[in-house]
């Protein structure tokens, strides 16, 4: 089936840049919220990203002015009816996307596509909640959307491989690089990343090197572009916890446990970057200094 019009449901970080992306390729694209207020947010972001780019000369005043006019926003699902393919991106809450889904599953067409840009979530727990499961896959993109060239594409024991083989087509439609993964939690990149960090955690809180010497390490020692404790800022260390947990569960093996560090830290609400202080302190942003 050739993808034409898209549909994403969510317009924060994630969804927002899906959406530019999407429109940015040519795809008429609808995005649905809850709330016009937030639609509001997350189209001054993609115009801001768009400006930007404009700027910088990645793209041309008339790209801006054609990726604008390919998107349109709504709060009702039943505009995304006639969508080919429908992308959630709201936030990482199982039963949540679930009663969405079952929702979607009611106003979209029945040959159209559902895709999940979860990071963690299993897709087939998500899947039972619609009566298309040939047709749902994960799509998991990485942040910032705009800039990062890959995308996850993951399929459960009951898609279609026709379906995954359109998935990966729209990814490369995208301007993206498309791998694909079995549905188990964490995909491939959290699935071998997240245990890194953790482990980096616990080698911190054994007194291996400092939270400085251990990124230091990781960065001049394997080629990183940045340690794990500069990465876990970046990410948010209550992100990590969260999707740690989920994986956790469903493991049920020590790599994938969060350290007692980890859950202080984002209990005390230090989560990093967007908190202004997780293992490093960011009061001065041009010269972070470690905590630890």
């Amino acid at each position: 089936m050739a993808i034409h019009k898209v549909g994403v449901v969510g317009c924060g970080l994630m969804g927002s840049g899906i959406a530019q992306v999407s429109a940015m390729a040519g795809h008429p694209t609808v995005v649905r919220e809850v709330a016009d207020h937030l639609l509001k947010k997350g189209m001054a972001s993609i115009d801001k990203s768009l400006s930007k780019m404009e700027g910088k000369g990645t793209i041309t005043a008339a790209n801006r002015t054609e990726t604008l006019a390919r998107l349109s926003s709504t709060t009702n699902f039943a505009d995304l009816a006639d969508c080919d393919i429908v992308i959630e991106a709201i936030t990482e809450n199982l039963e949540l996307k679930r009663e969405t889904y079952a929702m979607l599953d009611k106003a979209v067409k029945p040959e159209a596509i559902f895709a999940s840009n979860t990071s963690s979530l299993v897709i087939t727990e998500m899947m039972t909640a619609t009566k298309r499961v040939d047709r749902f896959i994960g799509m998991h993109f990485f942040n910032p959307v705009p800039l990062m060239k890959l995308v996850e594409v993951v399929g459960t024991i009951t898609t279609s491989p026709a379906v995954l083989d359109d998935a990966m087509q729209f990814a490369t439609s995208l301007g993206k690089v498309p791998i694909r993964s079995t549905d188990r939690s964490g995909f491939i990149v959290n699935r071998l990343l997240v245990p890194y960090m953790l482990d980096a955690i616990r080698a911190l809180d054994e007194g291996v090197g400092t939270v400085e010497d251990i990124d230091k390490g990781m960065k001049l020692g394997c080629g990183y572009p940045m340690g794990p404790f500069t990465l876990l800022d970046f990410v948010g260390l209550d992100t990590t916890y969260y999707i740690a947990n989920i994986m956790f569960d469903e493991f049920r093996e020590k790599r994938f446990a969060p350290p007692p560090l980890l859950k202080r830290l984002v209990m005390a609400g230090h989560h990093g970057k967007k908190s202004g202080r997780g293992f490093y302190d960011y009061r001065d942003a041009a010269n972070p200094k470690p905590l630890f």
